[in-house]
């Protein structure tokens, strides 16, 4: 993805400060907080983040666990490309990172104007997503083996 976003920056038509931001932040710090509305997406330049779920335990107690971290050439906040959208997850930074904030709104008008390079742009992103749904969906379904062994539910099956 680093190189396609690359082919789209390097465009004078899609410049710094109307398309796109450059952040820096230290570790710790929230780039995305779950549940806030968006409509920007993010390519990370350089570090590692790590993505947060968020989930309640015996109806008081909240727990966000780490679902997966990511480096240097990674999409994230992609649920936002075409609409404002609610954050599915929240992203903190692990490290110092580099960051791109990308507009959904100019990035999807400039991918319409340039046809071949959007179609390129999307396809890497499908493919991105898809392994993140691979990547999952075993997570889940370890986690189910896990819970039925864990419970003895496999002799009910």
């Amino acid at each position: 993805m680093k190189e396609l976003f690359s082919d789209v920056l390097a465009n004078t038509q899609f410049s710094e400060g109307s398309g796109w931001k450059r952040y820096r932040l230290n570790a710790g710090e929230t780039i995305i907080q779950k549940g806030e509305y968006g409509n920007t997406l993010f390519l990370l330049e350089e570090g590692v983040v790590r993505v947060l779920g968020g989930a309640e335990l015996d109806g008081n107690r909240r727990i966000s666990p780490g679902l997966c971290d990511l480096e240097a050439g990674a999409v994230f906040g992609d649920v936002c490309l075409y609409e404002s959208r609610e954050r599915t997850a929240s992203v903190v930074s692990l490290t110092e990172v580099c960051l791109l904030e990308v507009r959904s709104d100019m990035l999807s008008i400039y991918l319409d104007d340039h046809p071949v390079q959007g179609y390129l742009f999307l396809k890497g992103l499908f493919q991105a997503m898809s392994n993140r749904l691979g990547l999952a969906n075993d997570r889940i379904e370890h986690l189910l083996a896990w819970g039925i062994k864990a419970h003895d539910i496999d002799k009910y099956l």
